[in-house]
């Protein structure tokens, strides 16, 4: 399929935002575990053994690791490009690349911007109670209220056999993760190339979604996230709190945000922490609803489902999100090429476009899922004239003794104000797969008590 082609099928694809999407049959959902694997992607690998069959048996510990570590070793280190796409060749590469990719390669390939391809490792498994799950919610799950709302979904992939957009977007938004707690440094580099902190903070995230397996979600919440910010000194002392819902989006419903803002001395319901509004912690460069690729109500756009694509992401990034400084990964245009691993995957294309009488900075939105972990690793989005304006990235790795993987860090190019930005990534040696905090830690009440008077 060449580029034009696949573009065109966004615009042919019928599956809209606004059907009612049923569970799949028995028979379709007999094939998890067979041709699928436990959590819906294609057991087997591609024709020219490029994209190799999945792995049960999960991504390698590697030799040095110790159990319960934290310091999350690549256990693919000895491994050396198998290829590296530049400015020369892209263009005989472009029907693996996003559009974004290509952007980049317009932009900047005379500049250097390079992607290093390694071969594709696909260890991604999961508890066994949530393969168990998945297989019910084939059956048993369906999606409601013009898509907010997600009825009879236990812990687990609510749609592991997609049949629209709506559906492989709830994968994403309720992926699988563990609790952590890191601290981290945000950068973004300006037009004139240089790099400017613009938040260090530390997060601590809960998932209670995945705590009571045995229950249908409701109204238990995906994710609580707390984070307490230290700079730049005019936002030092700030706390933001989000309750992130696991099932529902519907009016009332969806996501809580608190914030506690040092000059009021006081915790504040935060409405505005959601969609299109400027995140602060990237100084702007990002909206609030671009965190982890996306997050969010899904409420504003129409939602087609184009179907998998073989592409080159980012994929297997351990020593960049465990090991690198970030101030080390951050050249005057984009990233460090050489600190930057992509593999070839096969990936859930999905195309958001705006609603007629809904407002957003992007008109549109294209998103590329992983089909192994559902997790966002690549976005296109475009400005209200339709051009391509940002492109983001997660940066995905396996935590091979968790069951866990999952895009930890995340970054965006602006293509128009030539500047991107580098979130999340953990300061080397201050990540941790446990959150020793009590309950009322994630209330404003404990926010209030934490806040700084």
């Amino acid at each position: 399929m060449t580029i034009r082609t696949f573009m065109a099928a966004i615009c042919l694809s019928s599956f809209a935002a606004n059907t009612a999407h049923a569970a799949v049959s028995p028979e379709q959902a007999a094939r998890l575990g067979k041709d699928l694997t436990p959590v819906g992607a294609e057991m087997a690998g591609n024709a020219d053994g490029s994209i190799p069959p999945w792995d049960p048996n999960g991504t390698p510990v590697p030799a040095g690791f110790v159990a319960g570590s934290d310091d999350y070793i690549n256990p693919y280190a000895d491994e050396k490009p198998l290829y590296t796409i530049n400015n020369g060749n892209w263009k005989e590469y472009a029907d693996l690349l996003t559009t974004g990719t290509q952007g980049l390669f317009e932009k900047f390939g005379a500049d250097g911007f390079e992607i290093h391809v390694y071969p594709t490792h696909r260890g991604t498994i999961r508890p066994d109670w949530y393969y168990a799950n998945t297989l019910k919610n084939a059956t048993g799950t369906t999606l409601v209220e013009d898509g907010q709302k997600v009825e009879g979904n236990l812990p687990g992939v609510p749609f592991p056999i997609p049949q629209s957009g709506l559906e492989v977007l709830w994968n994403h938004m309720v992926r699988y993760a563990e609790d952590s707690e890191l601290q981290y440094d945000v950068y973004y580099v300006g037009a004139d190339g240089k790099p400017v902190l613009s938040t260090n903070g530390s997060a601590v995230q809960v998932f209670p979604m995945f705590k009571t397996p045995d229950e249908v979600v409701g109204e238990t919440p995906w994710a609580l996230l707390r984070i307490n910010y230290d700079a730049p000194a005019r936002r030092a002392g700030e706390i933001l709190l989000v309750r992130e819902p696991g099932a529902d989006y519907s009016a009332g419903k969806g996501r809580k945000a608190w914030q506690y803002l040092v000059g009021q001395r006081r915790v504040r319901l935060a409405p505005s922490v959601a969609f299109d509004t400027p995140n602060p912690a990237v100084a702007g460069t990002s909206t609030y609803d671009d965190a982890y690729v996306y997050n969010g109500s899904p409420e504003r756009y129409d939602w087609t489902l184009v179907g998998k694509k073989e592409m080159i992401v980012p994929a297997s990034n351990y020593d960049m999100i465990f090991q690198a400084r970030v101030e080390d990964l951050l050249g005057e245009k984009f990233l460090n090429p050489d600190d930057v691993r992509w593999e070839k995957r096969r990936v859930w294309v999905v195309d958001a476009n705006l609603k007629e009488g809904s407002r957003h900075l992007y008109s549109r939105r294209t998103y590329y899922i992983d089909e192994d972990n559902w997790t966002a690793v690549a976005a296109d989005l475009y400005d209200g004239r339709g051009g391509l304006w940002r492109v983001q990235y997660g940066y995905p790795i396996s935590l091979y003794d968790r069951k866990s993987d999952f895009a930890l860090a995340y970054g965006a190019y602006d293509l128009a104000q030539d500047t991107y930005n580098l979130s999340n990534k953990p300061i080397p040696g201050k990540y941790q797969n446990k959150v020793d905090k009590p309950d009322n830690y994630f209330t404003p009440e404990g926010m209030a008590r934490g806040g700084i008077r």
